[in-house]
């Protein structure tokens, strides 16, 4: 591949992970943005709709009592999960991202974890002004352990695709 192609290439990838990742920043923001019984209300009919599958396909037969219970139990959950997942999508884009431009793997990774702790926390220090919603330093931690764990599984893919192009002798096996 030419330099002119692959810096091409690193542009197009840049753009597209960079308007995603701005996406997802909207998306999060206008999660945090909402109010404390507007955002329970949220993470309850999730919890509410899984529950009620899940009961569907064991063919549980729970009376409404019962599965209001469980949702209950399961709300919590749902909403760390929710955020977990948000921030395993940004650890990829930014890995993406700083891929392209970063060539040092340990610069790559410091930078990654970085940017996932100042989002975590500016997301955190946002939802302290919405009423009914506070900050919290373990969603800032589980925020951004969800984001080295979207890094992680994004560099691994890129490593394993990285040896699947390459043999032993360092020599292309196939154009890919």
């Amino acid at each position: 591949m030419t330099a002119d192609r692959r810096s091409d290439t690193r542009f197009v990838i840049t753009g597209l992970a960079g308007f995603l990742l701005l996406v997802l920043y909207v998306m999060i923001f206008g999660f945090s943005a909402q109010n404390g019984e507007e955002s329970g209300s949220l993470s309850s009919q999730i919890s509410r709709i899984g529950v009620e599958f899940w009961n569907t396909v064991t063919n549980r037969q729970w009376s409404e009592q019962i599965l209001e219970q469980v949702a209950g139990y399961w709300e919590h959950p749902v909403r760390k999960l929710a955020h977990f997942s948000e921030y395993a999508v940004m650890g990829i884009l930014v890995y993406v991202i700083l891929r392209c431009w970063v060539a040092a793997p340990g610069r790559r990774r410091i930078f990654t974890v970085l940017w996932l702790v100042v989002s975590a926390s500016a997301d955190e220090l946002h939802q302290a002004f919405v009423p009914g919603r506070y900050c919290s330093a373990a969603d800032v931690f589980l925020d951004t352990c969800g984001g080295i764990f979207g890094a992680c599984i994004c560099a691994g893919i890129c490593s394993m695709w990285r040896r699947r192009k390459y043999d032993n002798t360092g020599k292309t096996k196939r154009k890919v």
